[in-house]
């Protein structure tokens, strides 16, 4: 039978090498309902799943916000690139099983030259690889599942949830925050426009834009990311009367940075780098910007109508039938404005972490940055331990927090890339799951010690060789 006759039976014959999941091994405790609750149900959350699955720990509960799968993670929400920006053998959520890669998804539906003539993945295309995933690996997220606050509660957390039934409680031992961009902190709008136009002007990029309603208008894209020129990019095809996209410096960001991606020693190894090495690189990405790629340039500038506006800051704005803002001694007025601004740092914030917000340890708590190098945002990151876990400003203040795994663009000054993101998951995933596994070995010690070493019967007698004993 021809591969694409029967797609997965590459993926099966995988399953039936790498042998049955191994049995829990963490013993039940009276009062606890997980040992591990994965807050968010995209690619992360259920890599993470996986893997913990494989390391032999049950009991593991996936939460997410969304309605359903399609709603769960980016791709097919707040991304709107043509092309994902990451290289198209980049490892993924497959752990180390090529058979549950990309790549072999792809090819076995579509042919190996497909895949070869393919420059980068088409996004729509990993959002179905996601999917197939998710049901091949049979994970199953707990869709319209709020985590709303984490509440420490002697040696576990009290998860309080929000579920279509209603308000309820449940509790964990340990939790990994897998919530994408927005669980560093939140979305960033600038001020001038929140304290200026009423909600109906604006939108950040991750919200839901009504693109067809905005064929016609005359919009404004504040940023020059990738997003800002993505969305600008899907407005332009949606019929706009034109874009204007304004960024504050003088030129495209466009050297990539962070380099670690393709220098393993580097990737590896980029949290045992002493403090001033990875805030000095954390700085120099901040500093240049976040490039966008070529094909979401050229995407915006084959059209007439998109115009780009550099060393653009916005500084004011009114609502005056629309937008108005005065740039470099222009005004200019606006339908909409499209914020592509990305997300603020305050892990402290989020509202789920409420009850720890002031005893988390930040970077500002563990480093000064020397003159010339200081920076606010970067600052209010976490600075997280080996294992992507939380650490206490105060020693014995909050012990539960290096319970709470962080798998989001928080831990980007700690571990040097844009945590979560495909680039990330080859080497993370195993770090978190190895020291969850860690933690619970040893928080059972006593128990473990006992089926370690505990009297078992004999797998023979001496029957089976006395016969050639002289």
């Amino acid at each position: 039978m021809a591969a694409m006759d029967d797609p997965d039976s590459g993926a099966r014959n995988a399953l039936r090498l790498i042998g049955p999941n191994p049995v829990n091994w963490v013993p039940d405790r009276s009062g606890i309902d997980h040992n591990v609750a994965i807050a968010g149900g995209g690619q992360s959350g259920c890599a993470l799943a996986f893997a913990l699955r494989r390391a032999g720990i049950g009991k593991v509960t996936i939460l997410e916000a969304a309605p359903n799968e399609d709603r769960a993670g980016i791709w097919l929400n707040a991304a709107r690139m043509n092309l994902l920006r990451t290289p198209k053998a980049l490892p993924g959520p497959e752990l180390g099983i090529p058979a549950f890669s990309f790549q072999a998804w792809y090819e076995a539906r579509h042919g190996q030259e497909a895949y070869a003539a393919a420059d980068r993945i088409r996004r729509v295309d990993w959002a179905s690889y996601l999917r197939w995933y998710k049901r091949f690996l049979d994970i199953d997220p707990r869709y319209e599942t709020s985590l709303t606050r984490i509440e420490p509660v002697g040696d576990h957390f009290r998860l309080h949830l929000q579920t279509p039934a209603g308000a309820t409680t449940e509790t964990s031992r340990k939790i990994i925050l897998a919530t994408g961009f927005s669980g560093g902190g939140g979305k960033f709008v600038p001020d001038v426009l929140t304290k200026s136009l009423p909600p109906s002007l604006y939108a950040h990029t991750e919200d839901a834009i009504n693109f067809a309603a905005l064929t016609g208008k005359t919009i404004a894209v504040i940023g020059a990311a990738a997003s800002a020129f993505d969305a600008a990019g899907v407005a332009l095809e949606h019929g706009v009367a034109s874009v204007h996209l304004f960024a504050r410096r003088d030129t495209i960001a466009a050297t990539p940075i962070t380099r670690s991606r393709g220098f393993p020693g580097a990737y590896d190894n980029f949290h045992q780098l002493p403090d001033a090495d990875r805030w000095r690189q954390a700085i120099r990405y901040r500093r240049a910007g976040s490039t966008p790629t070529v094909d979401a340039i050229e995407r915006t500038v084959k059209y007439p109508n998109f115009h780009l506006h550099l060393s653009a800051p916005w500084t004011n704005a009114i609502a005056n039938n629309g937008v108005e803002t005065t740039i470099n001694g222009t005004t200019h007025r606006f339908d909409f404005v499209i914020a592509g601004t990305g997300y603020s740092a305050d892990i402290a914030s989020r509202p789920e972490l409420r009850d720890f917000g002031g005893g988390i340890l930040l970077w500002r708590d563990r480093y000064t940055a020397p003159p010339g190098e200081q920076d606010a945002m970067l600052a209010c990151h976490p600075y997280l331990g080996s294992g992507h876990e939380l650490m206490e400003r105060t020693e014995g203040a909050a012990p539960l927090l290096k319970h709470i795994h962080i798998q989001n663009p928080a831990g980007f000054v700690s571990f040097g890339l844009p945590i979560g993101d495909v680039p990330s998951m080859k080497r993370d995933i195993p770090v978190i799951v190895a020291r969850i596994s860690a933690d619970l070995f040893r928080a059972d010690l006593d128990t473990l010690r006992l089926r370690m070493t505990g009297d078992v019967p004999p797998d023979f007698t001496d029957a089976i060789y006395r016969s050639a004993v002289v």
